[in-house]
Formats: C-alpha cells, structure tokens, sequence
C-alpha cells in the first residue's frame, strides 16, 4: 500500500495509481494462470512438489534474465530485504497451496487460496488502518460468494486439513500487500528473480530433507508432496518448462499490477482466474460447467464490474 510503510509512518505518494491499467494486468495475468494450471495434474504424478519448485525455478531464472537484458528492469534490487521479506511470503503461500493440492480436491484448495483478498481487507482497514469503502467491500463478497459457487466446497466434511489452502490466501495476502507497501519502486523484474530463487531454495531444502528422511510416497498425484527426486523426468519435462515460461510471464503481470493499484483493488481482478480456468477446461479437456457454476462466474464479473465503475 502506498500510505503506509510497515512500520506506520506515511510513505512517499509520488507511486504510480492507475487502477484501471491494474485491473487489465492482472486480467491478463489470471488467463495465463488459468490456462496453465489445467496442466499441474499432468506433472503431479510424475515428479513431486520440491523437485518440481527446484526444476522450475532453475528454468524461470534465465527467462528472468533475459527480460532484464531487454530492459524490462533491473535485477538487482534496490532494498534486498524488502524483496527477500515479499518473495519469502509469496514462495510460502505457493508451497501451501501445492501441497493442498496433494490433500484434498482441487476446489477446496482454490477456495482457500482465494481467501486472500479479504486478509487483504482485514490487514489493509485494520492493521495499518486505511479507509475501505463500502463498495470495495460488497465487490469482495460478491465475488467470493462467486468463487465458492464454482468450486462448491463441502462444509459438511470440514477437516483441519483445509486451513493449509487458507494459510496459503493469507501469506498470498500479506505478499500482495507488501508488493506494494514495500517493493512499489522495485523493478518487477527484481521481484520475479527474487521470488523464483526463493521457490528455488525451497525446493533444494525439501529435496535435501527427503533424501535424509526419505518418507513413503504413493503413486500418482497422491505423493506429489512426499515424493524427493525422480530421474529420470522426461515425461514431466514438457509440463514443467511449459509452467515455467508461462508462470514467468504470468507471474511478471501480477507484479506490475500490484504495483500499480492498491491490492484491497488489484486483488478483486484476480477472481477472473475462474472464468479462464472453466472456460479453458471446457474448451480443451470437454468439462461441463453446471448452472451453479455459471452464476458463480457471473458473480465474479460483477465483482469486478463493481470496483471497476466506482474507481471512475
């Protein structure tokens, strides 16, 4: 955020805001995502959580380079704590979610990632006490109202288990925000490098922990969180490079889109993930989309809609 600086003193208010540039970035972003993330079960079953963060990573980081050589921006960063600090929350909240992923459905952990714009609501009105209006509000129920008519959790089988998905949406949250409160002047080429060094690591440290204490891994999707490394992966391989040159790209606009609107706004857009996702699923693997679903992703819509209008 731009009014506040982590530690409660006014920050500078010379940062770009231009919420409308914001939402189509992260539109942008969010139809790559949704189209790429159809594919995580193609490699899930093959190769596990940590080697997949690691290969990626080690992919990613040359692609991360060359937009820096093109002049897309520094890769150095101007404050090294700041980018470690947001890459750190933001690596956190990816291993979380992909671990839900191993757990339970797929819809409950979408559910719990998408929390994340209302910790943003609760971090940015009452931690670092910025004015939330009305709207800004309604659009976010509406649209999470939205998101849990196309995912259609189960309420009736609640476990422990899918707090792990909602651990994710509020270290996404607190990634989002300080995108913004502590890295808007960094060069979102250095806030990309720092994040996939940081998955990187991540990955080095659980392969390292696994073949320690090795632990016993199931077949398929099942064991993509215990599972160490797999060689050889060629199978895996093509979804692996296709997720990391699609995630560089899409991971480059969400960053610029947080940079350039407030998150408590920018965060809305990221709803359009699932209208992409269904409509790409529809499209290349034939899955239907039931009623229930349709209103959900006319909800997201007007959610967007709603901070759209009122931002004029």
């Amino acid at each position: 955020m731009r009014r506040l600086a982590g530690n409660g003193k006014p920050m500078d208010t010379d940062h770009p805001n231009r919420p409308m540039t914001a939402a189509l970035v992260m539109v942008c972003a969010m139809a790559i995502i949704g189209v790429i993330d159809n594919f995580i079960i193609r490699l899930a079953g093959e190769i596990g959580l940590w080697q997949f963060h690691f290969v990626r990573a080690w992919l990613a980081l040359p692609l991360v380079a060359a937009l820096s050589l093109v002049g897309l921006g520094q890769i150095w960063p101007r404050r090294l704590w700041a980018v470690a600090l947001r890459s750190l929350m933001v690596a956190t909240s990816m291993l979380f979610y992909f671990s839900a992923l191993a757990l339970m459905p797929i819809a409950q952990a979408l559910a719990g990632l998408f929390t994340s714009p209302i910790f943003i609501l609760l971090i940015t009105g009452i931690a670092m006490r910025q004015p939330i209006g009305p709207w800004r509000i309604l659009a976010v129920a509406v649209g999470f109202s939205g998101i849990l008519c196309v995912l259609q959790p189960d309420p009736g089988n609640f476990d422990a288990k899918t707090l792990i998905p909602v651990a994710g949406g509020f270290f996404y949250a607190l990634g989002a925000i300080a995108t913004r409160s502590l890295c808007a002047r960094e060069s979102t080429v250095a806030l990309l490098a720092g994040m996939w060094v940081t998955l990187g690591l991540m990955g080095a440290i659980g392969l390292i922990f696994l073949a320690v204490v090795p632990l016993d891994s199931a077949q398929g999707p099942d064991g993509f969180v215990t599972r160490g490394w797999v060689w050889p992966m060629w199978q895996a391989a093509p979804w692996v490079v296709m997720q990391a040159i699609g995630s560089v790209a899409g991971v480059f606009l969400i960053i610029k889109a947080y940079q350039l609107g407030e998150p408590s706004y920018v965060s809305v857009f990221e709803y359009s993930v699932m209208i992409f996702g269904p409509l790409f699923a529809w499209v290349a693997f034939g899955q239907q989309i039931g009623l229930l679903q349709v209103i959900g992703i006319a909800l997201i819509a007007a959610a967007g809609g709603i901070i759209a209008i009122r931002s004029k």
